[in-house]
């Protein structure tokens, strides 16, 4: 069973794969702890980035956290919302670069399409700029070879371009992208949710599944990212 935690704002209980961790730092900064690696006390959110905008603009994200961390001595970073969707996208695809070199991750219409129709597609990504006709014929080859034809399945748009999709795989133009393995599959989609909840429906085009369920971030500062990474 996954361990819960309580949301400082929502006081909703969540897996806390499904949370985003808020650590504070040496110098008193709340910092995104995306891995969950930062020793110390942490805060659990699991609101949108729209609800944390609000709570940090009317007092309630500081009152919260003085609670979650015990003390008053804090700062909160203006750009803590951009530090967070930044930090979520950057794990994402870290994930997606791991998955690639591990040999569970396909690219290429034609091998992503045999995939599919073999049966041995567990999850389908588009790039935000791939065509919807190339789209819809790999989502089709999916439904037919997961035997899922009529349940509307489509593969899943991620809110980046074929550019940042093809640096974070090392790959060049890559446009669609397929994990072959089921358990990779499930790992790509927990640091995938947790992305498209954050950033909200309105940015978010998510529309698949796994066959079992039914350039800003690589640009981001390397001060942030190394200090989110070994834990401060």
């Amino acid at each position: 069973m996954n361990a819960s935690r309580t949301c400082i704002l929502s006081r909703e209980g969540t897996p806390r794969e499904g949370l985003i961790r808020l650590a504070l730092a040496p110098d008193g900064d709340v910092l995104p702890d995306i891995r969950a690696r930062a020793p110390g006390r942490g805060a659990w959110i699991g609101v949108g980035r729209a609800e944390l905008e609000a709570a940090l603009a009317r007092g309630r994200l500081r009152g919260a956290l003085a609670r979650a961390f015990r003390t008053g001595d804090l700062r909160i970073p203006d750009d803590l919302p951009d530090r967070i969707e930044q930090a979520l996208e950057r794990a994402t695809l870290d994930r997606l670069g791991l998955e690639a070199r591990a040999g569970h991750l396909i690219t290429g219409s034609e091998r992503i399409e045999t995939a599919a129709r073999a049966g041995r597609l567990h999850l389908l990504l588009h790039a935000a700029d791939a065509r919807a006709d190339g789209a819809a014929k790999l989502a089709q080859a999916w439904r037919v070879g997961s035997e899922r034809e009529g349940s509307g399945a489509k593969g899943l748009a991620l809110p980046v371009s074929r550019t940042i999709l093809s640096l974070a795989l090392g790959r060049e133009n890559v446009v669609h992208a397929g994990l072959t393995d089921a358990q990779a599959a499930m790992r790509v989609r927990n640091v995938l949710d947790r992305w498209l909840h954050f950033i909200g429906p309105d940015r978010a085009n998510v529309s698949c599944e796994t066959n079992s369920q039914g350039a800003s971030a690589l640009e981001a500062g390397a001060g942030t990212e190394a200090r989110e990474q070994e834990g401060f």
